[in-house]
């Protein structure tokens, strides 16, 4: 059984402007998601982002104080799970929103043998929250669940970008796409594909990322076994 984590920004959700939850986005993306597993022999956990509705960075610059503007960050991956989750739902899947903070009401407090247990029994697992503390992005809880959860591959899919490059594309048209990339590549090359301590995590627990468009029909689907569809991260050379 291959155990995967998907990694999708909260902006993927929005509207055209980035902004709010767009209910027909997030249904469009459950499809995908369906299509992905019902491929079978499949353990899927989701970590989404918060981008849509809050960006801690943005408040900073406005003076306020970086602890709660990464707590109210978490708060709105929340948010984003749920939406998620209902969707999903609505396509007949099982699955589980787990919560780093604790909102019982909601979502079930996250705990790694509990979440271990509803991705044997096949329900797909939704992380919000983050990590529970601040000074951390979504990019690191997914490298720090895939670690606690003994998942090998990361799905980092992009909103609009198609794997790693040397530059920014939409700024350098000489900028080239790279197929495959070790971790220490990534560190060397100072490409931003996550936040210096989810980069770690995954080089350090041999954890493989694909960098993918999501917004490519059947990508979702593809990207579990297609690495050609992206960037490749490993810390395998061949």
């Amino acid at each position: 059984m291959k155990r995967i984590l998907l990694k999708i920004s909260g902006e993927a959700l929005a509207y055209g402007d980035s902004k709010g939850i767009d209910h027909e986005k997030v249904k469009n993306i459950a499809q995908e998601i369906k299509n992905l597993y019902d491929q079978g022999n499949l353990e899927l956990g989701i970590v989404v982002g918060a981008g849509n509705i809050w960006r801690g960075r943005d408040a900073q610059l406005s003076g306020m104080e970086r602890s709660s503007a990464d707590y109210m960050g978490m708060i709105a991956t929340i948010l984003n799970a749920l939406a998620l989750q209902n969707a999903l739902e609505a396509l007949g899947l099982e699955t589980r929103a787990m919560t780093s903070l604790a909102i019982p009401s909601v979502a079930e407090p996250y705990i790694r043998r509990k979440a271990l247990s509803h991705l044997e029994k096949g329900r797909i697992v939704i992380f919000g929250g983050g990590n529970g503390i601040p000074f951390f992005s979504t990019d690191t809880t997914a490298a720090l669940r895939s670690a606690e959860l003994g998942i090998k591959l990361i799905l980092m899919a992009k909103n609009g970008v198609d794997g790693v490059y040397s530059d920014d594309p939409r700024k350098n048209n000489g900028a080239h796409r790279f197929n495959k990339l070790t971790h220490q590549e990534v560190f060397d090359k100072h490409l931003n594909v996550m936040d210096m301590t989810a980069s770690t995590l995954c080089m350090e627990n041999n954890i493989d990322i694909l960098v993918f468009d999501m917004n490519v029909k059947g990508n979702i689907k593809k990207a579990a076994n297609d690495y050609s569809i992206g960037t490749l991260i490993s810390n395998r050379k061949e």
